[in-house]
């Protein structure tokens, strides 16, 4: 296979029959279809519950009602069209409104659904942001998918980033190598950009999504070495999604593929609570015991990937379960006073966000200091005004 073919309905996929195609219709009004040959063939399509069809294939149940198209707030933290900077060290440009497929639980489907103008292609006022804000030593470049964008352009945002003495490295976030990877095999010029600017002193890192082994073919690992080869430091994240990676056996086995090839475990996270995702999500407690189950299966190198939440107020990852309470860290925070915030909830076992739970020990603030130094570029609002109602939609807040 060389360059495989895109498909925007689902009339060219051949394991949809008429019948189901007029059932999903008005889903996919709703949510675009968008698939390529490549990745439709590793479905197995007399298994209706196949975890690369789940990934991929509309279901009916994305019209349930609940959740918010931006339900993690990420507008809010749009300084210049296109650039987003939540945390103190990072910025994050959104620079591509189309993705190699589209995954039905993905948690920007906004930006292809056309609400609002959140990505910039001339990155010429993001760059001046950047520039101008010397904290920042991390760039993370997404979408969308930068890896849809050409080659050209491409490396005309890294060499913007690359002249700025204080960017010191690069992410580039892409599931293309799982939908795609005949576009880096294909692509010599890519590779050699990769290794023009991925430096001893300041790598490039490519944030790949692989979320099930199945998506690991001899195609995506010949890839990934070649990215490897670089010197371009590979690590993976993904969320915990129903019928996909929800079983120790299946996500410790993504874990392992992973290390095996050396592609770093980095973030699982919570299904986020975006419209249309409910069916997909499992709740956190569970989720968390399938992490922690999933790790026992692997050795160290394969235990690094955090459980964690991408929410409004920060990164809460959950560290602990006890017999009543539940442990949660602000791995990161929008808010400089919460860094590394300790939160100790009542469980939940129907809780699927962290607005669902109700703390019962005082928030813990680890030491003064912290509120004398520099801020950063969070919220200056209150945050407990920024809780979001969950799926359930009880209307009650935390």
């Amino acid at each position: 296979m060389t360059y495989p073919r895109y498909f925007r309905t689902l009339e060219k996929v051949k394991g949809i029959g008429a019948i189901e195609r007029m059932e999903l219709e008005e889903v996919c009004r709703k949510f675009p279809f968008r698939a390529n040959e490549y990745y439709l063939s590793l479905i197995d399509w007399d298994d209706p519950d196949d975890p690369i069809r789940h990934i991929i294939i509309p279901d009916r149940r994305e019209l349930e009602a609940g959740g918010e198209l931006d339900a993690s707030n990420e507008r809010l933290y749009t300084k210049v069209p296109g650039l987003e900077h939540k945390y103190t060290h990072i910025a994050v440009l959104l620079v591509s409104d189309v993705c190699g497929s589209f995954c039905r639980f993905c948690f920007r489907k906004r930006l292809f659904m056309k609400h609002g103008n959140e990505v910039e292609r001339d990155v010429t006022e993001a760059i001046r942001y950047i520039r101008a804000h010397t904290e920042l030593d991390n760039v993370l470049i997404t979408g969308g998918d930068p890896l849809l964008l050409s080659t050209g352009r491409l490396e005309t945002i890294i060499r913007s980033l690359r002249e700025i003495d204080h960017i010191r490295i690069i992410r580039i976030g892409s599931k293309v190598p799982a939908f795609n990877p005949y576009r880096i095999l294909n692509d010599p010029a890519l590779l050699g950009m990769l290794s023009r600017y991925s430096l001893p002193d300041r790598r490039i890192y490519l944030i790949a999504h692989f979320n099930h082994p199945g998506e690991l073919t001899d195609a995506a690992i010949k890839a990934l070495d070649l990215v490897l080869k670089t010197g371009t430091v590979i690590m993976n994240q993904t969320p915990l999604i129903r019928g996909v990676n929800d079983s120790p056996e299946v996500l410790g086995d993504l874990f392992n593929r992973l290390t095996y090839i050396g592609v770093r475990p980095y973030y699982v996270f919570q299904c986020r609570p975006t419209t249309g995702n409910r069916h997909l999500a499992v709740p956190v407690e569970e989720a968390f015991e399938i992490h922690e189950r999933a790790k026992m299966k692997c050795a160290g190198l394969g235990k690094g990937a955090r459980f964690v939440m991408s929410h409004t107020k920060g990164k809460v990852e959950v560290l602990a379960l006890t017999e009543s309470t539940i442990v949660f860290k602000f791995h990161r925070s929008a808010n400089w006073a919460g860094k590394a915030r300790i939160s100790i909830c009542k469980r939940n076992p129907d809780a699927y966000w962290y607005d669902d739970y109700t703390e019962v020990v005082e928030e813990y603030i680890p030491g003064n200091p912290f509120l004398d130094e520099y801020k950063g570029p969070g919220l200056t609002t209150h945050d407990e005004n920024l809780s979001r109602d969950t799926w359930q939609n009880t209307g009650k807040k935390p």
